[in-house]
């Protein structure tokens, strides 16, 4: 069956406070639903390329974050992965790859190709005070109303947010029992709504938020920073997702108290959110591309299996692009680097299993 990607450029006009934003990532789920343009199924050839460059990698004993673009060619596919990041910066801001051939991979196998197929977007960042570059999404037994506790280490549902990256990578191992669904919504569309339903409360979001770092910093650094939910530079919007991050700030010593006007913004946010967000479908072998400065996503709570060896797993990259990053706000720039602490030495491992203390 032929592939049927296909790159299309939207229409873009220069972003402006409290006036709509016409931006090619300003889509509505029959938009998406209507469709599959934005999904990349891939063909025996360019499994056969991942396959060769995986081999190479192994019978050269690298280190997965040894892994460069040089050293894991793909000729065919590697120009594909370029019209991807067209899509997500002139398209719709997700591209989905279907086909990665993880039932008959090992975790190693799978680990490699995942990050060998990431070096064409973008480098690495840490995702975590551990200095972990390959993160784990697993129910580890996390709860996750402790201020301190990241949702990925949970099986509870999350709300619509972005990550601290460029693009948000999610590769599927395995599907949880039940549940567990992946959704996205556009915080374009999510903004234009709330300028059409509540304006009053959107200059509430284009003022700086407070933004937990759950613990995940180096000695003497404060533990939250500072950010607008919608964000406004050089004619692009960026937007962040008014989630978990923004309320735990409130049990951080020292966090200012938001007031009850901004609590309503949140949760006008959150409800539009729900309302604008369509599930996308991810089957083991799946690989998810987020421009997280335009696309927020989160999940549904889900019921795991029993046996550890099933239970729901996916693979999670923070990327940035730098020669292709969209303008934003400096401070907005600086608190998308991942998470660096000091005296921990990035790392990537290709399973996890300890549950949470």
């Amino acid at each position: 069956m032929a592939n049927p990607f296909e790159h299309v450029a939207g229409q873009r006009e220069p972003a402006v406070p409290m006036e709509p934003v016409v931006d090619p990532a300003g889509w509505y789920p029959d938009q998406i639903t209507a469709t599959e343009t934005w999904r990349y199924v891939l063909n025996d050839a360019e499994i056969a390329e991942i396959d060769v460059a995986v081999a190479a990698v192994e019978e050269r004993g690298f280190d997965i974050v040894d892994i460069t673009r040089d050293d894991f060619p793909l000729p065919t596919f590697g120009e594909a992965i370029d019209s991807m990041r067209q899509e997500l910066h002139e398209g719709v801001g997700f591209v989905q790859i279907r086909g990665m051939p993880v039932d008959r991979w090992t975790k190693a196998q799978s680990a490699a190709a995942y990050w060998g197929v990431g070096t064409y977007l973008g480098r690495a960042l840490s995702q975590n005070a551990n200095g972990d570059l390959l993160g784990h999404i697993k129910d580890l037994g996390g709860d996750y109303s402790d201020p301190i506790t990241r949702g990925y280490l949970t099986n509870s549902r999350m709300g619509f947010h972005a990550d601290q990256c460029d693009y948000v990578v999610l590769l599927c191992l395995q599907q949880a029992r039940s549940g567990g669904a992946s959704r996205i919504a556009s915080s374009v569309t999510v903004y234009n709504e709330m300028l059409k339903q509540c304006p009053d409360l959107v200059p509430e979001l284009i003022a700086p938020s407070h933004w937990t770092l759950h613990g995940e910093i180096s000695p003497g650094e404060k533990p939250w920073y500072d950010l607008a939910v919608f964000n406004f530079h050089a004619g692009y919007f960026t937007a962040k997702g008014a989630s978990s991050h923004i309320m735990k700030s409130q049990a951080v010593p020292g966090v200012p108290k938001y007031s009850a006007k901004r609590l309503e913004a949140f949760d006008k946010f959150r409800e539009i959110a729900e309302q604008v967000s369509v599930r996308v479908e991810v089957l083991p072998g799946d690989i998810n591309v987020l421009h997280n400065h335009v696309v927020l996503h989160s999940r549904d709570a889900f019921e795991d299996w029993p046996e550890a060896e099933r239970k729901r797993h996916l693979y999670r990259l923070w990327l940035n692009d730098d020669a292709h990053a969209r303008r934003m706000p400096s401070v907005f720039r600086e608190n998308i680097q991942g998470i660096w602490v000091k005296g921990v030495t990035p790392h990537a491992q290709v399973d996890v299993v300890n549950e949470i203390s």
